[in-house]
Formats: structure tokens, C-alpha cells, sequence
């Protein structure tokens, strides 16, 4: 929402409810959720929410709409303004829904039964943009596959011109975290994210185990327990860094052999601001993520997950020039973002005043 912001900086902002203490500005306008006991219970809102877009009021009137989504907010519809165009940046059809094999919501009996009777509907309200942009080609097929309309493809932005710019991050580490990072091997494999069961961080110790280099998991979360007792049965070393800072991870990103993000995403930001602090990246195939890697020239991108893959891949990535490679992520930007945006909006209605 920032970077749209950025773009239009004199738009309003609609929202389901905002928590960001304020930081869309005073123009910021929430639905009625905001003010329900459901607030505090937001799963519970899901089966309605389809229903609660199509009843917006606001005080103003405009020409069009940009609409952010990555579950209902592209069924929008303003109540006095039944028909104004809207334009739609999709991060992703919702996945409970349409693919419910990628998403543990959709597997129960109570959610099956819900999207059955969704999906009809939400394959009709996306017939409604002026235009859709995915985040990635990726998300671009899963929009064919389910929504039956095609999309225009722009990468989500990364904040790659300050990393880059960045130079050595363990410079601007703290006393703390400074003795933290010179505890931890000297080389390694990075595993960052969210420590929950599908973002795989188990593959990053058995990608450890196959090329025999100690491992490096940075992030807190559930699943932390499971991760450790992989690590006490490896075979290499595997050391935690538990919730870092934005400083921290990136000085892990930098002294890192290689990031390794198994996750199957519909883009990916990490593996891209790990290639901004020069590291190569391992990813699969499969997902956003290899998009990026492709792209950029940036690592290698498995179609396999076995021990040889493993060690291919990581005698392929110890060949790349990571100064060229931090340069190259510049074509991610922020300002590539929001000038890809602006193109977008104007080729398809006029910029004159946009929510």
C-alpha cells in the first residue's frame, strides 16, 4: 500500500480496518468492521467479506479505483458509485479457495463446502476490472487457471537501491549483534522466514547435510520446536538467529555461501534482497520465486530436491560475481514499481484522481 501511495500520493485509502496506526494519513477510510466486535476476530469475517466490499460508502466521489487484493477486495463496490471503473493489483486469487492444496484454510470440510459456492462468485466479480496486474508470472497463470482473465505482470518492489547502497551491513550492526554474527560460522547456508511448516526451512538443513556446510535459520515462529530437533540430529552444525533485525539480516544475507528459500511463493521479496546484498540464491522451480533468480541471473532455481541437486546447485551458485549481482537487483526497485504502476494506470483510464 505504501508504494501505491507513493505513486498517488493524494489518494484516499479504503480499508477493511486499519491497523497501522494511522500511517495511510487522515484520508483513510475503514468499513464497518472496524467498528464490530469482529474486529478482533478477523478469520471469523472471511465467509462475509465478499458481501461486506459490496456495501462501501464514502464521502467523496472518484473517477476510478486502484485496488490492492489478495483475498476479496477486488469484488469493491462504492454504494453511490455502482459502477466507477477499478483497475486491480492482484498479489493472488485466493489460494483457500482456488487451491486449497497450497493452503491449509481450504482443506477442511466447513471450507470446502464455503468455496464451492465462492468460486462461481469470485470468477464473476473479476470479470469486473478495467485491467488486472499480477505480482508475478507465476500468480499471472493462477489467474488464467481460476479467474478465466489474463493479466499484465509487475514485480512487486523491493527495497533494493537501499540495500545496495548499504555496502558492508555488519558495519551497522549493533555491539551486540556485531559478537552475535562473528559467533556464527564463517561460511554457511542462510535459511530467513517465518519458522512455520511451509516454508520448508527443514530443506535448508538437508540441503546442509548433502554439500556437508553448517546451516544458519534466522526467524522465530511454531514451528521453531520441530526445527530444533532436525538440528540436534544433523550431521553439520545448525545455529539459530531468533527473530533478527532488519540490520542483522541483512549482514546474515551478506556473509551467507548461499540463501536458500524453499518456499513455494507466488513471488518471493526475500531471495531478491538477498541477491541485493550480493548473495546467490537457491530456490525451486516451482513458485514466484525462480522468476526472480531467472531474471536477475541470481542463483539457481531446482527442479529436483535431491543430494546431488543440492551440491550442483551450490558449486553453480559459488560461481557468480556477487558484485554484478547486487547491481542487477536495481530492476526491482521501488521506483521501477511505482513507474510500471503509473504506466499501467494511465494506459488504461485517464489520472486524475484515484482511491
Amino acid at each position: 500500500m505504501d508504494d501505491f501511495l507513493a505513486t498517488f500520493p493524494d489518494s484516499d485509502v479504503l480499508t477493511l480496518w486499519d491497523d497501522t496506526g494511522g500511517r495511510f494519513g487522515p484520508r483513510t477510510y475503514e468499513t464497518w468492521l472496524a467498528k464490530s466486535p469482529l474486529r478482533k476476530h478477523k478469520a471469523l469475517t472471511v465467509p462475509i467479506l465478499p458481501a461486506v466490499w459490496r456495501r462501501v460508502r464514502l464521502p467523496r466521489t472518484y473517477e476510478w479505483l486502484l485496488v490492492s487484493s489478495h483475498l476479496f477486495a477486488h469484488h469493491v463496490r462504492l454504494v453511490d458509485q455502482p459502477s466507477i471503473p477499478k483497475l486491480v493489483y492482484a498479489h493472488t486469487p485466493a489460494r483457500y479457495i482456488w487451491e486449497p492444496e497450497t493452503d491449509s484454510r481450504g482443506r477442511g470440510l466447513l471450507a470446502r463446502a464455503a468455496s464451492a459456492g465462492l468460486r462461481p462468485l469470485d470468477r464473476h466479480r473479476a470479470r469486473e476490472p478495467l485491467s488486472i496486474a499480477a505480482n508475478s508470472e507465476f500468480t499471472r497463470q493462477r489467474i488464467i487457471r481460476t479467474w478465466h482473465r489474463d493479466a499484465e505482470v509487475i514485480y512487486p518492489p523491493v527495497d533494493t537501491d537501499m540495500i545496495v547502497a548499504g555496502g558492508d551491513w555488519t558495519a551497522a550492526l549493533s555491539p551486540a549483534e556485531g559478537e552475535r554474527l562473528e559467533r556464527l560460522p564463517r561460511d554457511y547456508l542462510l535459511g530467513a522466514s517465518r519458522f512455520v511448516p511451509y516454508k520448508r526451512l527443514d530443506l535448508v538443513i538437508e540441503a546442509g547435510e548433502a554439500t556437508d556446510t553448517p546451516v544458519v535459520l534466522a526467524g522465530g515462529g511454531s514451528g521453531e520446536p520441530r526445527l530444533r530437533e532436525l538440528a540436534q540430529a544433523s550431521t553439520v552444525p545448525v545455529h539459530f538467529v531468533h527473530r533478527p533485525s532488519d540490520v542483522m539480516l541483512l549482514a546474515l544475507y551478506q556473509r551467507a555461501r548461499a540463501y536458500i528459500f524453499p518456499a513455494i511463493e507466488d513471488f518471493g521479496i526475500m531471495p531478491v534482497e538477498a541477491m541485493a546484498t550480493g548473495t546467490p540464491v537457491i530456490v525451486q522451480f516451482r513458485g514466484g520465486a525462480s522468476e526472480s533468480v531467472r531474471m536477475l541471473s541470481g542463483g539457481v532455481a531446482l527442479e529436483e530436491l535431491s543430494a546431488r541437486a543440492w551440491r550442483e546447485a551450490l558449486a553453480e551458485v559459488s560461481t557468480i560475481d556477487r558484485t554484478q549481482l547486487a547491481s542487477r537487483t536495481l530492476r526491482l526497485s521501488r521506483a521501477r514499481f511505482q513507474d510500471e504502476v503509473r504506466a499501467w494506470v494511465s494506459r488504461n483510464t485517464p489520472i486524475e484522481e484515484v482511491l
